[in-house]
């Protein structure tokens, strides 16, 4: 029997949501998998925000909806289900009616759950791909909606939008929070900066933000250098660029954990 790909291979793996199924697939092909998740993915503290922003779209003030996470479509719905069921049907039927722009494929995914579809998918797919993408289009009077990555403003974006002429109408369904201490979060950077690990594998951008956090760029950046640094994404790879860190593993174009898993797999073939 020929041995697994990833046989006597370590790989990190900060990933929360879906960390077992990440790690599964890993564990498949061989690898001893260092599971420490990073961060955790809250609903909204306060609902009201957000239900005011569904009761605002299902009216039909929006014309395009820019969901940039599929996380932030399902809690949306999942706001709507555990505290105001009767908006759900509203808020559908207009969300079948505005123009959805997706960035990556996520949302899009998130989108076909329900039975629709995105009519414009961000390339590449980042917040400067859906400005690219939307450049030229008549936006003058819209009232444009903005599905927020947890609960940070996307200024460039908003900036691009109302220079457009449009007005935006966000909404923040989700927050991130601490999923690990901080101590168990620098016994990982210690494991990578021995040579422990054979490979580091971030899903979200806020994994990157939560590791920076923790210890001194400097240390941090130490700790990465001696690894294989993989991104799932252009989002994160960016992430990773804007603190001095090259990810040197992205899948090319499905930026799901499968294709990052065959990517990792070919890179670390024993």
């Amino acid at each position: 029997m020929d041995q697994l790909p990833l046989a006597g291979r370590t790989i990190a793996v900060p990933e929360t949501r879906e960390l077992e199924v990440f790690a599964a697939m890993l564990e498949r092909r061989g690898a001893s998998v260092v599971r420490c998740p990073l961060i955790t993915i809250r609903d909204a503290p306060d609902p009201s925000s957000v239900l005011a922003f569904v009761r605002k779209f299902a009216s039909g003030s929006c014309s395009e909806l820019i969901l940039t996470t599929g996380e932030g479509l399902r809690r949306i719905l999942t706001c709507i289900e555990r505290h105001e069921p009767a908006l759900k049907e509203p808020f559908l039927t207009a969300l079948g009616q505005v123009r959805k722009i997706t960035r990556g494929p996520k949302p899009a995914r998130a989108l076909r759950e329900i039975g629709l579809r995105s009519d414009l998918a961000a390339q590449p797919p980042t917040t400067a791909g859906i400005i690219a993408s939307l450049t030229g289009t008549d936006l003058k009077g819209h009232q444009v909606g903005v599905q927020l990555a947890g609960d940070k403003p996307n200024a460039p974006l908003a900036g691009f939008l109302e220079a457009a002429g449009a007005t935006v109408l966000s909404v923040a369904p989700y927050v991130y929070g601490d999923a690990t201490d901080d101590a168990a979060v620098r016994a990982l950077l210690t494991r990578l900066t021995s040579g422990e690990v054979d490979a580091i594998a971030f899903t979200s951008t806020p994994q990157v933000e939560r590791l920076f956090a923790v210890a001194p760029a400097a240390t941090v950046s130490a700790a990465l250098k001696a690894t294989l640094v993989a991104a799932v994404g252009p989002v994160v790879a960016d992430a990773l660029r804007r603190h001095g860190v090259e990810a040197q593993l992205t899948p090319h174009e499905a930026f799901f954990m499968k294709p990052l898993t065959t990517a990792l797999e070919h890179a670390l073939r024993t």
